[in-house]
């Protein structure tokens, strides 16, 4: 459930172990009158970026090659612990400050036609106060698809701003990504409260332990951003401006309430399994009320007819013509009137 890559035994740190993927390196440099996005085939072709006054975004999709990703860490001084956690996903998200950067891990939730399948892309952030570089695991998707959007079309402050307040662009589309998944799972498990309460069901049994599955994932990835958007607003860094931490603030408020809705989500979730436990012993109940009420209606029954089948002749009504009637209407009667008396009594 939480496949991770991993070292064998004895391997020495910052080892780099090719991830998936052949990669898809992109440059984006904009300030705020220009903005310029390439392809770039070779990693030494943005090295020179940090002399243009721009702000300057790499983005590296697939981490397939690892000379390229040691090239460009070699450059731009990125620690080679903070590179083997790019590689090896998925991290906890977590912030960590080195000379001259802050290096950032975060998991994106991946969209699913099932909303208890929750999978996760980890995108792992380095920003110093010349440079932005964003690594994903995927180059066939594009996570920050809106960011750039966005930069292109010049809305907002991201083309005023600097790089930190890319880096807030980029964590706060990160965040935003978890409340269309919660809302899915929201409507799940209310769907699945109504089918536990009106049919319980060893497939809605199933179901409730898959959303419970899939909150537990969540809560492991979004509990840690609370730390993340903590730091960056509280610590003193030069790598954040004041107003940058103003919009942190803001992700900080989002995270704080994404942690609301899981925990109110698994508080439910646990007491679905009571709902589901009390439904069958209802169900239960109700089978063996009905099966009570039919054996204590057939006793008496079984009683008579099991007396006058011992045919002794001297029995009552055994040799008149009308002994039989006699005694099936005397049932019949017998019947209805418990029938009746169950009904007062409200057992039926």
């Amino acid at each position: 459930m939480f496949a991770n890559t991993y070292h064998p035994p004895g391997t020495p740190p910052a080892t780099l172990v090719p991830g998936i993927g052949a990669p898809v390196l992109t440059l984006i440099q904009y300030n705020g009158t220009t903005y310029d996005e390439r392809r770039v085939e070779r990693v030494e072709d943005v090295f020179d970026c940090r002399a243009s006054g721009k702000v300057n975004w790499i983005d590296l999709d697939g981490l397939g090659d690892i000379d390229a990703l040691n090239r460009l860490g070699k450059h731009f001084g990125l620690h080679p612990l903070a590179l083997e956690d790019v590689i090896h996903a998925p991290q906890r998200p977590k912030i960590e400050e080195y000379p001259g950067h802050f290096f950032i891990v975060t998991q994106i939730p991946v969209w699913s036609e099932d909303p208890g399948e929750v999978t996760f892309e980890q995108a792992s952030l380095f920003f110093g106060t010349d440079f932005l570089i964003t690594l994903q695991e995927n180059p066939t998707t594009d996570i920050f698809a809106s960011i750039r959007t966005r930069l292109r079309s010049g809305r907002g402050f991201a083309r005023t701003r600097g790089h930190d307040y890319l880096a807030y662009a980029l964590l706060d589309s990160v965040v935003d990504q978890y409340f269309p998944l919660l809302e899915r799972l929201g409507e799940a498990i209310e769907t699945l409260e109504d089918d536990l309460l009106e049919s319980p069901s060893r497939d809605a049994l199933v179901r409730l332990h898959t959303l419970k599955r899939a909150l537990m994932r969540l809560r492991r990835n979004i509990w840690p951003l609370r730390d993340l958007f903590s730091t960056l607003t509280r610590d003193e860094s030069a790598l954040v401006s004041a107003d940058t931490k103003l919009f942190l603030r803001d992700c900080y408020d989002h995270v704080v309430r994404l942690m609301d809705v899981v925990e109110t989500y698994r508080e439910l979730t646990a007491s679905m399994m009571d709902i589901y436990l009390s439904s069958v012993g209802m169900r239960t109940n109700e089978v063996m009320r009905v099966l009570t009420v039919v054996s204590t209606v057939f006793i008496p029954l079984t009683f008579i007819v099991g007396l006058y089948g011992m045919n002794f002749e001297w029995m009552p009504g055994l040799k008149s013509p009308y002994g039989f009637w006699a005694c099936a209407l005397f049932m019949a009667l017998l019947v209805v009137g418990m029938l009746s008396l169950f009904r007062s009594k409200k057992w039926i």
